[in-house]
């Protein structure tokens, strides 16, 4: 399995990176959406894309709304990592094309629940 990590900190893809690979889950990183968009052109599959939705540059809704609108990786899973909670933004995440939101701050096990939700139990 093959997951694609977008946060513009550091600190979240390197720990989303070490809970994904002692599940034995491949990652690559990008910084932003735009950055993300760019490795999705570049890359081979991807699984999953766990996205930040608060980002410079392009934000994870942005990014999203992009990639779907784009039919870009039509059978992977996009699941929003952030601390927005209000109904209306997650009504237009996952109208935008969201499968399913990991919130901050998330715990090891949560982090499977919500991979073995979109069927990637790793």
């Amino acid at each position: 399995m093959r997951a694609l990590i977008v946060d513009d900190s550091s600190f979240i893809r390197e720990y989303l990176r070490a809970l994904l690979q002692r599940m034995g889950v491949t990652c690559v990183e990008a910084v932003d959406g735009r950055d993300a968009l760019s490795v999705l052109t570049d890359a081979e599959a991807f699984d999953l894309m766990l996205l930040d939705v608060n980002m410079p540059g392009m934000s994870g809704l942005e990014c999203v709304k992009a990639l779907r609108d784009a039919q870009m990786w039509p059978g992977m899973k996009v699941m929003m990592v952030t601390t927005e909670a209000d109904h209306s933004f997650v009504l237009a995440a996952l109208d935008n094309g969201a499968d399913e939101f990991l919130m901050k701050p998330f715990t090891p096990e949560s982090l499977r629940e919500k991979m073995s939700l979109l069927g990637l139990a790793a």
